[in-house]
């Protein structure tokens, strides 16, 4: 069958959801012998960066479910899987969900404390763990058995595995969770059917250029690694899953694998900000696809100066330098961004703006009652769509409180053009209400620092409230030869704006081996803070 009459197949299936992907695509059809996954990890036998087929795929996830069947999993039991490589997360993910058990994938750098509990409050029926979080694990009680370690499930015998669990559309299927920043995170139910949504909706629609040979350089626990996974296999592309998202990883993958797209959390983006890469071979390149936190535009524009990517122009179909970046705003609730706004070398739109909804989403700027504001006016972020969560697991109070007049609230503080266009602001922990009808924002903030200091590849900002006040803290990276000891007070202080400006305290240059990589941008303020900001300013 060609790739895009299956495409078309897939998405009209009734029958498939993110829980049988990999089944319904041989169902109809697909070569066995046609891609599957490539792994930067070595996988029962086969080396690291060795495409496994879609058939080898298949095999090697029958031989985890069988292993995991004769253990006794099976349909709606919670197993958690706490590893480090990404093909122990995903070739996990597969085999439960095959069993129709609940995958509930976990962070690699959670701290062993807060893993525990976390483990506990799932009450999860077992763990997979690879030998350095088991290990992190001795000397705590998680409250379920551990299994084994991810990669001895791989010893099982393919031949003996149970037929593919029949999926409800609600049934769930797999747990992933936030960052757990400020202690132990939240939970994220996903069902079979809402974590399929937006992939049904892009495989109806055209595909598009660089979703071919795909480098994944999302963490592999995160939801948007098993969306990618799904949408990979349904369009029967290409894609190495790294385990590390560092910048210097991300490109020697780039010039090694040669992928057409590279899809990560804006983390990645300003950890590549930090090199010249022009240095880099990065012509291979014509996709960036941002996901989780808004991009800065100066990290959009040092990437969409390299690369090519093609173009209609009287002649035909035409390949021209520089590459496309498309943005999005989305977190594990959403179950896919929910905006999409394109960025080459030729765009002048960008202010924190994330575009429009994706045509499946419905999205509202909000009052605190609820009410929808108009056009020019910052509220809460509401979204309603199918491919949302279920809701907390085991915790129906959080799952409520998220919930106002039938929209999920995000935490995002946005507002919308007459166009229709949104504007990201900042998210509403990390903003601060600074009296007479004024809020001030750090996301923003970070925006016109980098903006204005062409020597800084990323920037935090850090504002408290302070008495009757607001004071502001800017932790600056500086990029490569930038010089520590130079005073860019002045310049971060002008680059704020009067109403920011008069609130600086301070501006602290941060080591490049302090700055938090494999996170969400919220994870990486919270660390850069407690980092450089518990102590007073002298």
């Amino acid at each position: 069958m060609r790739t895009r009459g299956l495409r078309g197949a897939l998405a009209a299936d009734t029958a498939i959801g993110a829980g049988n992907v990999l089944a319904r695509v041989l169902a109809h059809g697909a070569d066995p012998d046609g891609p599957g996954l490539t792994f930067d990890t070595a996988v029962d036998g086969y080396p690291a960066g060795q495409p496994l087929t879609l058939g080898q795929l298949d095999e090697r996830v029958a031989a985890r479910s069988a292993w995991l069947h004769e253990r006794g999993i099976g349909p709606r039991d919670p197993v958690a899987v706490w590893a480090t490589s990404a093909a122990d997360t995903v070739l996990s993910f597969l085999a439960l969900a095959r069993l129709g058990a609940i995958p509930a994938l976990m962070n690699g750098r959670l701290r062993p404390e807060i893993a525990a509990e976390y483990l506990r409050r799932l009450r999860a029926v077992g763990v997979l763990a690879d030998a350095p979080h088991a290990e992190a694990l001795a000397g705590h009680d998680p409250g379920a058995p551990l299994l084994g370690q991810p990669a001895e499930a791989g010893t099982g015998d393919p031949t003996t595995a149970p037929a593919h669990y029949r999926h409800h559309d609600e049934d769930p299927v797999v747990i992933t969770h936030t960052s757990g920043t400020t202690g132990v995170p939240k939970a994220v139910l996903h069902s079979h059917a809402s974590l399929f949504a937006a992939t049904r909706h892009l495989l109806a629609m055209p595909q598009a250029q660089g979703t071919r040979r795909i480098l994944n350089a999302l963490p592999a626990p995160h939801t948007a690694t098993v969306l990618m996974v799904n949408q990979a296999l349904g369009n029967q592309a290409e894609m190495l899953l790294v385990s590390e998202q560092g910048g210097q990883r991300v490109l020697d993958a780039i010039q090694r694998w040669r992928p057409d797209g590279v899809f990560g959390f804006s983390v990645t983006w300003a950890e590549l900000a930090r090199f010249d890469l022009t240095g880099y071979d990065l012509d291979s390149v014509r996709l960036w696809f941002n996901t989780g936190d808004a991009t800065h535009e100066p990290h959009v524009r040092r990437l969409v100066a390299v690369g090519s990517r093609d173009v209609m122009t009287r002649d035909g179909v035409t390949r021209v330098p520089g590459s496309v970046f498309i943005d999005g705003l989305g977190s594990s609730e959403m179950g896919h961004s929910m905006f999409h706004i394109t960025h080459t070398t030729a765009t002048s739109r960008y202010g924190r703006c994330v575009g429009r909804p994706y045509r499946f989403a419905r999205v509202a700027v909000l009052d605190p009652d609820g009410t929808e504001l108009p056009p020019g006016q910052v509220g809460w972020l509401g979204i309603d769509s199918p491919s949302l969560f279920r809701g907390y697991w085991n915790d129906s109070v959080t799952t409520h409180r998220s919930r106002l007049r039938g929209w999920y609230l995000t935490g995002d503080l946005v507002y919308a053009d007459d166009e229709g266009r949104y504007y990201h602001l900042d998210r509403a922990v990390d903003a601060v209400d600074a009296g007479n009808g004024k809020r001030f924002y750090t996301a923003l903030s970070e925006e016109r620092v980098l903006a204005a200091c062409p020597d800084v590849t990323d920037c935090t900002v850090v504002m408290v409230a302070d008495g009757d006040g607001v004071v502001t803290d800017v932790l600056l990276e500086l990029a490569a030869g930038a010089d520590p000891d130079t005073d860019r007070v002045e310049a971060v202080r002008v680059a704020l704006g009067d109403d920011v400006g008069a609130t600086l305290r301070r501006v602290v240059p941060v080591r490049a081996d302090d700055i938090p990589v494999t996170v969400t941008g919220k994870v990486r303020k919270v660390a850069l803070r407690e980092r450089y900001l518990t102590e007073s300013p002298s």
